[in-house]
């Protein structure tokens, strides 16, 4: 599968005019593409690499890497997106999306461009959300200095980079217009990923609303808890599934909560490190 040139990476296009034959958007083979020596980060989750590669199979490689022009044995050295050219290896992609940059261009100005970027209109959730995504990786923003600079409140950019973490053939349905961003985000807290995208292909087939999702998925948390015996607990409160759904929001991860008479739990799921570290910053910065 070849990398599509998605919406975001046309900006990209726009945003870095082409002056020289070898500087610009443009394709480049992956198996050319070498490691920045400066690479600070060493470890890459394996698992988060999985699922991107799955990802990438089912819509492409949404955000562009960004490389220096061509060496004479005709490598490109890596500057920004080590973790989407690894996981689009893994995707078996004989070529990446790329923009290549001069030497002098600083880091700061590839942010500018990538900012400006993920302020157009015509970009698809997907596409904005690895816009953000790219900020934090790349560049080492964090949510708060995303949505700054973006001019969005910190939760729209948190709930946009939420649609990253759903199952591939679900991204696939959004990326399509098969599902808006609505039906997307609605199934964010379903834990059962079969179940999600089977609520999500029938919202396909039988053009269901963004509510009946939300009905669906509020039906399948309830049931999950539902009394199994006459001596069971009563069903929890809507309040606290309500609860349990803002948290999840402002928080940009997965949250269940347990209580009784003499107190309870609040645990919050995370996908690898990186997210734990992300949600640490969240609640004590």
């Amino acid at each position: 599968m070849a990398a599509r040139k998605s919406g975001l990476g046309r900006g990209l296009d726009a945003l870095i005019p082409v002056d020289r034959p070898d500087e610009g958007f443009t394709t480049v083979p992956i198996d050319q593409v070498v490691p920045n020596p400066q690479q600070p980060r060493r470890r890459f989750d394996e698992a988060a690499l999985d699922a991107l590669a799955a990802s990438i199979r089912e819509v492409g490689v949404l955000q562009p890497i960004v490389v220096r022009p061509p060496t004479a044995e005709g490598t490109y050295r890596l500057v920004a997106g080590e973790r989407r050219c690894r996981a689009a290896r893994r995707a078996g992609l004989s070529e990446i999306s790329a923009v290549i940059r001069a030497e002098e261009d600083e880091s700061t100005s590839l942010a500018e461009a990538l900012i400006e970027n993920v302020q157009r209109e015509d970009l698809s959730p997907l596409e904005e959300a690895a816009g953000y995504q790219s900020l934090l990786e790349d560049f080492g923003m964090t949510h708060d200095g995303v949505a700054q600079r973006v001019g969005k409140s910190r939760s729209a950019v948190t709930n946009t980079l939420r649609l990253l973490q759903l199952p591939a053939s679900i991204q696939g349905m959004l990326e399509r217009g098969d599902l808006a961003a609505g039906h997307a985000r609605a199934l964010l807290t379903v834990e059962d990923e079969s179940y999600a995208t089977h609520v999500a292909e029938k919202a396909v087939a039988e053009g269901w609303s963004v509510r009946q999702v939300e009905d669906a998925v509020r039906a399948r948390i309830e049931a999950g808890t539902a009394p199994r015996a006459p001596s069971a607990k009563p069903m929890r409160p809507a309040a606290i599934i309500e609860l349990e759904q803002q948290l999840a929001e402002e928080l940009g991860a997965k949250v269940k909560i347990t209580y009784g008479k003499r107190g309870g739990r609040l645990m919050v799921n995370y996908s690898n490190l990186d997210d734990l570290e992300r949600i640490y910053r969240r609640l004590f910065q």
